[in-house]
């Protein structure tokens, strides 16, 4: 048994024990994955392509209740007399902005990614947190590191 096998064998007990349900799911396909042969096919086409997916996924999701109507033109027009709602607007562009930070990140230091897919595995695991994908993790650190360097 090599490395990676025991690596994703100690996160799915740890996934079992903090009964996270999502984390179970992403290990388990890992290691049917190494175990059927097929991690040299799928594994680089996941590792370039999964976080796309991902973020697809997620808005497919978000935009939901406009397909079925549940949000339409008037609850826009209603939200935009929100204060929460601008907070919501702002937070959105925040997010996005910090991300693409985080692709500059990981593109310039690839090490980056292990400390942040560790703190991912311990937040979904131990704290019930939800992996929403290592851009917005790189983005937030490399603010951080801005300001390190900026006050260093």
């Amino acid at each position: 048994m090599n490395s990676a096998f025991l690596f994703l064998g100690i996160l799915l007990a740890v996934a079992l024990l903090a009964k996270n349900q999502s984390l179970i799911i992403a290990v388990a396909f890992l290691l049917a994955a190494k175990l059927a042969g097929l991690d040299q096919k799928i594994f680089p086409i996941l590792q370039s392509k999964g976080i796309n997916w991902g973020v697809t996924i997620i808005t497919i999701a978000v935009l939901v209740p406009i397909a079925t109507g549940e949000i339409g033109l008037k609850q826009l027009g209603e939200a935009v007399k929100s204060a929460y709602a601008w907070i919501a607007l702002g937070a959105g562009i925040a997010v996005a902005l910090i991300a693409k930070s985080g692709l500059t990140l990981l593109t310039e230091d690839p090490h980056i990614t292990t400390a942040l897919v560790l703190g991912t595995i311990i937040a979904v695991s131990l704290f019930n947190g939800v992996a929403v994908g290592p851009l917005i993790g790189a983005g937030i650190a490399y603010l951080c590191m801005q300001v390190v360097k900026f006050f260093g």
